[in-house]
């Protein structure tokens, strides 16, 4: 669904490569932690330093390969639709290879990687589908897709993905809501096992940051699900597969909603 639908905030709305190129000078000073470094630092069953080969798809900045490195991840690859973004990502030195790529075509090798990471991005999707099977593809059997983003609770509250293009001048990047449930059908469908899900509200950390959002106190701002890739076993049929999980983590993967 065009977020257009839910909109209450009516700024101007640009493309995404426009809306990015614009917002990566001021980018990492606008989008906090509790966004999706948090909701990352939550997860229970990915030991991160186990896995020898990291795709950061949308890695804009690279807020995120730098908390990869950070915890252990040896090789990580970045890809982003917007030059600006990787020019940023690039000067902070963790990834083995940046590409101008779209995530849900990236042109990368099948199979080349034990583990995947999107944050923040899958709102400027129309659809899905794409992105869930080019990850398939890109992922060994057995291997890992963290995905993090913009929860559509809060979409459908009426807040866009924006920014000040300058002050007193705030624009909206083109959004989509997917609700979880879409994501859950387009993630079965390419061969995906949900084994962790887990929610960020809105909640004193936020209000210390933002004390206007008091109005959307307790909404849900963000999600990430943990996927797993699901090889396939017998005649064709697909099996569950433990992947490389923290020591001592379960490997059923439940649920976490907090």
């Amino acid at each position: 669904m065009d977020h257009s639908l839910y909109d209450k905030r009516h700024y101007p709305v640009v493309e995404v490569r426009e809306g990015y190129r614009e917002w990566a000078r001021t980018y990492e000073q606008t989008v906090f932690d509790e966004m999706d470094l948090r909701l990352l630092e939550r997860l229970r069953t990915v030991d991160w330093a186990a896995h020898p080969r990291v795709l950061d798809l949308a890695c804009g900045t690279g807020r995120i390969g730098a908390w990869l490195r950070a915890r252990g991840a040896a090789a990580i690859d970045g890809i982003d639709i917007t030059p600006e973004m990787l020019d940023r990502a690039r000067d902070k030195g963790v990834y083995r290879t940046l590409a101008l790529a779209d995530v849900s075509r990236t042109g990368l090798p099948a199979g080349g990687y034990d583990l995947c990471v999107q944050s923040l991005a899958d709102e400027h999707l129309a659809d899905l589908g794409p992105l869930y099977r080019e990850v398939a593809r890109l992922t060994r059997p057995g291997g890992l897709f963290v995905m993090v983003g913009y929860h559509p609770h809060f979409l459908m509250a009426g807040v866009p993905t924006h920014f000040d293009r300058a002050p007193g001048e705030p624009i909206t990047i083109h959004s989509y809501v997917h609700l979880l449930s879409d994501h859950v059908r387009a993630a079965h469908a390419a061969g995906w096992a949900l084994r962790e899900l887990d929610e960020g509200l809105v909640d004193e950390a936020w209000l210390a940051k933002k004390p206007r959002w008091d109005a959307y106190r307790g909404l849900p701002i963000s999600f990430l699900m943990l996927w797993q890739r699901e090889p396939r076993t017998g005649a064709g049929r697909r099996g569950p597969s433990p992947g490389r999980v923290a020591p001592g983590a379960s490997r059923s993967g439940p649920s976490t909603v907090s």
